[in-house]
């Protein structure tokens, strides 16, 4: 069955709000304590990880990323960011459970590799 699988992208105000790039970006900057090491671990441009940060803490009411300027800087989920990691984990979940019994019949159409 794991050739066949669900992934969740949540669109908000015509736009794309949050997928697994941006979760794992976030999840990333949790473990890592920066932007830069968020970015680094994923292969991605420091500019690309900051230019998706600044569309997250934009797109919701409160910041996701919190960042600290100075020499060493760095950055950390907000509590706010936090719970939509939460959240988005939880819609993940659900949809991949409601899914599963027709993930599955679509497997077994899949032509062989």
């Amino acid at each position: 069955m794991e050739d066949a699988r669900l992934t969740v992208r949540i669109d908000a105000h015509d736009a794309p709000l949050l997928g697994h790039g941006k979760i794992r970006l976030l999840e990333a900057i949790g473990a890592s304590g920066s932007i830069s090491g968020a970015a680094r671990a994923m292969g991605m441009s420091y500019r690309r990880a900051w230019l998706l940060v600044e569309a997250m803490n934009a797109a919701f009411a409160e910041p996701v990323v919190a960042t600290r300027p100075g020499g060493g800087g760095g950055a950390e989920l907000s509590p706010a960011g936090i719970e939509i990691l939460r959240l988005y984990r939880e819609i993940e979940e659900r949809a991949a459970q409601a899914a599963l019994p027709a993930l599955r019949e679509l497997a077994t159409r899949l032509a062989p590799r």
